[in-house]
């Protein structure tokens, strides 16, 4: 199943005219770790980035990418980084945010400077996407190791619950002030009851091996967590209560998808259950180039889970797209040969790393109101020749226009191009912009498009 997985994701991001797979979810990076949260009606997932070419956990800081109809994916950037937390001298890990009367509190793991050991943090924000800031100047809690992957939630009568740890797993209750916490860590019972048998090995006696994620549906509690021994399956816990005690449910995914670990992420939204997991289906994929996807989750009448499997993702978008205003360039169905950059000039963009580069978007609705032309923020370094190909339906569909890119020196210098159509476009598109250029690298940089109608 591994192999023929990845050999399909593949196939579909070298070898296919028109891309079918969803997953994984975001191909202009790496990412894993992923944490889901639903605000205003629109889907966050914060998520951990290994760095391109790594050949151990090289990760400095945290990402975040939204959608509104679980198949277009928005690039917010960077949030914050190990740097950010004057007490942090490295390793940016799994994180989780969450919202409480209008904050946004971000739990994250990282070294302390103090004694070289993990701790907990947590930063406030505003917004969803930031900015973020270290309001504790100091570790939320750390205790004598294992201090990584924090999960919180919040209950319906208020009370947030905040898990964390590796290899045991670890417990407080957070004050209302979501910065502190009341009473003293609790260490988890690890009993074979709550989290399995795991064979030889006395050490750790149970299956669990890290990353746990909190849920709760119909009064039951479920522990999501990650497995061992190496390499990881996600297992999960059941409980009245969020404080347990825990029963052991088995076994929701199994391990598969060509990366040794795995980190669960499950939440609700419009009427769905989603399950993100990361693996190393992405070209250049490791264990420490790692990937987001995700897939629809769903529950037997007596509460526990059947076990599911990775596949090609979410195909069927819960929404439309808008032309007629702007749509950042990083907004992303799939791609092949983009990357994702940031600067203080524009934010977030996108740029082709070489000829015949694309980026599509689906379920863009042009409605009865014929759009006749194409406004697009672009530049490029190269001198002549590059254009930025605008279709439908696929790489090689209806040519809808042909932006000619000017060149403009840098990314931090950018030129804004109109182009009329010849045809005026009406109905629903997937849309690919594809680059086209004879330079050998970095063909070109985009920021985002809009339709007009006039």
């Amino acid at each position: 199943m591994q192999k023929k997985l990845i050999s399909y994701l593949l196939y579909t991001f070298f070898g296919a005219t028109t891309a079918v797979a969803q997953n994984p979810i975001i191909q202009t990076n790496y990412t894993a770790d992923p944490a889901p949260m639903v605000y205003n009606d629109r889907l966050y997932v914060y998520t951990t980035h290994d760095e391109d070419e790594s050949t151990w956990f090289n990760m400095n800081n945290w990402r975040v990418y939204s959608t509104n109809d679980m198949v277009n994916w928005t690039d917010h950037g960077v949030i914050m980084s190990y740097s950010n937390f004057e007490w942090a001298k490295g390793d940016a890990w799994a994180a989780q945010c969450i919202e409480k009367n209008g904050k946004f509190y971000l739990y994250v793991p990282a070294i302390a400077k103090e004694n070289n050991k993990p701790a907990i943090g947590v930063a406030v924000g505003d917004s969803p996407i930031g900015p973020f800031y270290d309001v504790l100047g100091k570790p939320l809690v750390q205790t004598d190791w294992g201090d990584i992957d924090p999960t919180v939630f919040i209950d319906d009568d208020g009370q947030a619950h905040l898990y964390w740890g590796n290899p045991d797993l670890k417990y407080i209750k957070l004050n209302e002030d979501m910065i502190s916490y009341s009473g003293e860590v609790v260490n988890v019972p690890m009993v074979e009851k709550a989290f399995g048998k795991r064979e030889g090995d006395p050490k750790r006696p149970t299956e669990y091996e890290e990353g746990p994620w909190l849920y709760k549906r119909n009064n039951l509690y479920y522990l999501f967590w990650p497995g061992g021994p190496l390499p990881e399956f996600i297992g999960y816990s059941m409980s009245k209560s969020p404080q347990g005690p825990w029963e052991y449910g088995g076994v929701v995914m199994a391990r598969e998808g060509g990366a040794f670990t795995n980190h669960p992420g499950v939440i609700d939204f419009r009427g769905k259950t989603y399950f993100f997991y990361h693996n190393a289906a992405l070209p250049g994929g490791t264990g420490f180039t790692r990937s987001v996807a995700v897939e629809e989750l769903k529950f037997n009448k007596d509460g526990s889970i059947s076990p599911i499997k990775m596949t090609e993702g979410i195909l069927k978008p819960l929404a439309t797209i808008n032309p007629f205003e702007i749509n950042q360039a990083e907004t992303i169905s799939w791609s092949k040969d983009f990357k994702s950059f940031q600067n203080k000039k524009v934010g977030v963009f996108v740029k082709a790393k070489k000829k015949d580069a694309f980026t599509s978007i689906k379920n863009v609705d042009f409605g009865t109101s014929a759009a006749r032309s194409l406004f697009a923020r672009v530049g490029t370094t190269h001198n002549g020749g590059v254009t930025l190909e605008v279709r439908s339906g696929s790489v090689d569909g209806t040519l809808i226009a042909t932006v000619k890119v000017p060149l403009t020196g840098g990314d931090d210098r950018w030129a804004n191009v109109e182009v009329k159509l010849d045809n005026a476009i009406t109905g629903v598109h997937d849309l690919y912009f594809i680059a086209k250029g004879n330079a050998p690298s970095n063909i070109l940089f985009f920021d985002y498009w809009k339709f007009g109608k006039n």
